[in-house]
């Protein structure tokens, strides 16, 4: 089955600001923040807009409470978590597939 939402963590260039996010459609949600579709929102105003991790899930309400979980961590457990799946931080955001299952990039 498919995941009908995604939680997401991105960041700016130089990797100094995460935005933990979720979505039912994450390729429109990765180019409504690379286009600064809400000027003022926060990852508009800090130019985030680099996918570094996320993780699928197959109910909605299972992704916003994962998406408050992680919020809820320190930005060390933020960066533990990213880097199991992204350890060089490279910009997924031109090879996610949601039809795919997430892997870990070397």
């Amino acid at each position: 089955m498919l995941p009908s939402a995604w939680v997401y963590i991105l960041t700016n260039k130089r990797n100094t600001v995460l935005y933990t996010g979720a979505s039912n459609d994450l390729l429109t949600r990765l180019w409504e923040h690379k286009t600064k579709q809400n000027p003022k929102c926060f990852t508009a105003r800090y130019n985030i807009y680099k996918l570094i991790y996320y993780e699928p899930f197959e109910l909605v309400t299972e992704a916003l409470e994962r998406e408050r979980y992680i919020k809820g961590k320190t930005r060390k457990w933020k960066e533990d978590l990213i880097k199991t799946m992204n350890a060089e931080w490279k910009d997924l955001t031109e090879t996610f597939d949601p039809n795919l299952p997430p892997k870990p990039v070397s």
